[in-house]
């Protein structure tokens, strides 16, 4: 979980470059840290911030057309705005073209911009700007025309940087006429960050993700271990190795080769897949609506060969001339191939699982996710055959191959069926078709979940079941497990939030019949007004740091406050205070303060509650969550992008008690 700390992805250049005697352009080029991104221009409403040009003020000059986007602009779908969205990852540049009106000139102003990576959105920032200079215009303004621009300005990036005016310079500013705020503010803004890491707020991250990316892929290798095309060669293989050899050192040694090999070749899949189509790509896999499409399809046809109406496999040529080859050779190389026979082998089982894994992790857009996912998917696969050389008396205990492998591919494919609808929904989202809404979605899956403990109940059956009517102790288990799970989404139905599957249904908005009415609600937006308030009325105050573009906001929202303990905490025990870090409304007059050394103005609400997170909280990523007594003091570390329900319950519970020992 995210802790306090001040985060600052990316670095800005400004650049004053003249391109004709009467034309020139303000060049902002961008350093973006991995991970992160920043939105380009002209979103439009309802989307995240906007880059957008600021000129504040002008003599002698006056803009000329629109702040131009330059770079390799990304563009997606992103399903939570419901819109097109554009971004840039690792560096952008943005050219404001100005005109010069001929002889002296100062202009000056600002470049906003929003920066988020997959965790936190920054509240909007700006990159302060002041040129003065002399223009000696010998033709009319008139005369200039777009041939003026330079290739940066015209979307062409020549790849290197446009050389810098010297002759002008650029002020500091701290000669900006703005007025400066005389009077301080009030004690409730004093800064808290010692008392913070007195109960143990950190500064740093702890990056949860690559560790459920491992267990992720762990998981689907013990399940494609279970299947038929890989658990009877287990016992054949490791027995090969050890009776090959006079030597059982040897054999032990061969046999955990052979499962070292299985991780090398598995992970040089994962990295393929990275190298193929970059991390940038894999990301934007996750909202384009025609991937997304192609990832039902893919699923659907996986299910549909778990079913049993087909096999998928590889041509047998394959598999039958690594095999040849194996047994040509000798020593790490012949253990190798082995062990590439038995990835061609079963594929007809093992595809499908590696399939859906890796659709899952690549949109994480991490570059090494594919691989992380298919060394734990590897892992879990070789481990019997190292375990079993090992210790070969435990192949005597062994469960036999049976049908009960068969009801694992089986149930794998009502799994994949399920999860088809999750990259449908994005596809539906992003054309509008409005075909699986909330309700169909979750009524969908309410069927399958219901279908899939029926069949484990034994009463439906496939292609390759057994006629065996019993059904074993762990089956009927399962089979409970599946059919509580359809009858735990049914009130979905009529809005209820559903937070074990709030990650994969569509949105609640969705939704056309909802009764669910327990929200939490914000008594103020309005720091000032709502620690008065906290004062007259003797409660503790929860500050919620967000902003109207801030992804993981709303997912805390919908999966932890809709939680009846969480609700009755905030709305009964805390006054709740949000403050959106890009609220737009401008301030009566802007402000001056001094930060870190250095002069920043305060335009906006957003700029005001921005600058009070970062200077009493020592934090600038939303969401952040903290809790104060009436002085503004902490009672506890803070809180940021979790959706554990405990931990924020606890979270609450325990800011309660620290206020009534105060």
């Amino acid at each position: 979980m995210l802790q306090a700390q001040i985060l600052d992805p990316v670095s800005f250049r400004t650049e004053f470059n003249k391109v004709s005697d009467d034309v020139a352009e303000i060049v902002f080029t961008a350093t973006i840290d991995p991970g992160w991104h920043i939105y380009s221009t002209d979103l439009g409403e309802g989307g995240p911030i906007s880059a957008s040009f600021v000129l504040e003020r002008a003599t002698g000059a006056h803009e000329d057309g629109k702040l131009l986007p330059v770079g390799n602009e990304q563009a997606v779908y992103d399903k939570l705005f419901g819109m097109d969205v554009r971004y840039f990852e690792k560096t952008a540049k943005f050219v404001q073209r100005i005109r010069l009106e001929g002889g002296a000139y100062r202009v000056e102003g600002y470049l906003e911009y929003a920066a988020c990576n997959d965790q936190n959105c920054l509240p909007p920032s700006e990159v302060p700007f002041m040129f003065t200079g002399t223009a000696d215009i010998t033709a009319s303004p008139t005369d200039a025309t777009d041939d003026d621009l330079s290739e940066e300005a015209q979307g062409v990036l020549s790849g290197e940087d446009a050389e810098i005016n010297t002759s002008d310079s650029q002020q500091n500013l701290s000669n900006s006429p703005f007025s400066v705020l005389n009077s301080q503010f009030p004690d409730t803004w004093s800064p808290v960050i010692s008392e913070l890491r007195a109960f143990g707020e950190s500064v740093g991250t702890v990056d949860r993700s690559w560790l459920y990316i491992f267990f992720t892929g762990f998981l689907g290798g013990l399940l494609a271990l279970f299947t038929p095309c890989v658990w009877p060669i287990i016992p054949m293989t490791v027995s090969f190795f050890l009776k090959r050899s006079k030597d059982k050192k040897k054999g032990i040694a061969d046999a955990m080769t052979y499962g070292l090999a299985i991780v090398v070749i598995y992970v040089a899949l994962g990295l393929l897949v990275t190298l193929l189509f970059g991390a940038s790509a894999l990301n934007a896999l996750s909202t384009n609506a025609i991937f997304n499409i192609f990832f039902f399809l893919m699923l659907v046809v996986f299910a549909i060969s778990f079913f049993g109406a087909f096999e998928i496999t590889l041509p047998s040529s394959w598999s039958n001339a690594v095999d040849s080859k194996a047994e040509k050779t000798t020593g790490l190389l012949s253990i190798f191939l082995m062990a590439f026979t038995l990835a061609l082998v079963s594929f007809s089982c093992t595809g499908p699982i590696i399939g859906f894994l890796l659709v899952e992790v690549s949109t994480s857009g991490s570059i090494v996710a594919p691989a992380i996912g298919m060394l734990g998917f590897a892992i879990a696969l070789a481990l019997p055959f190292t375990l079993f050389a090992l210790f070969p008396s435990w192949l005597k205990q062994m469960p036999k191959s049976g049908g009960w492998m068969n009801v694992i591919k089986v149930s794998l494919g009502f799994i994949e069926l399920a999860f088809a609808l999750k990259f449908l929904s994005v596809a539906d989202l992003a054309y509008g078709w409005h075909i699986l809404d909330r309700e169909t979605f979750l009524s969908l899956w309410i069927v399958l979940f219901a279908l899939l403990g029926v069949y484990l109940l034994g009463k439906i059956k496939f292609p390759h079941d057994d006629d065996d009517a019993r059904v074993s102790v762990p089956r009927f288990f399962l089979a409970l497990a599946s059919l509580a799970f359809a009858v735990y989404m049914i009130p979905g139905l009529w809005g209820a939030p559903l937070k074990a599957v709030s990650a994969f249904a569509p949105p609640l908005h969705t939704q056309d019949f909802n009764l669910y009415k327990n929200e939490v609600r914000a008594q103020f937006d309005d720091y000032d007004l709502g620690m008065e308030y906290a004062q007259r009325v003797g409660k503790p105050v929860m500050l919620d740091f967000t902003g109207y573009g801030c992804v993981n906001c709303r997912k805390m929202e919908l999966a932890v406050w809709t939680d009846p303990t969480v609700g009755s905490l905030m709305n009964d025990d805390y006054v709740l205070i949000t403050l959106y870090v890009d609220n737009k409304t401008k301030l009566p007059e802007p402000v001056k303060v001094v930060e870190k050394g250095k002069e920043r103005t305060l335009r906006t609400l957003g700029d005001k509650w921005s600058y009070l997170q970062r200077v009493k909280f020592g934090a600038n990523a939303q969401p952040f969550y903290v809790l104060i007594d009436n002085d503004g003091k902490p009672l506890n570390k803070s809180y940021a992008y979790d959706e554990d329900v405990e931990k924020y319950v606890e979270f609450l519970q325990s800011g309660l008690r620290n206020y009534q020992h105060k």
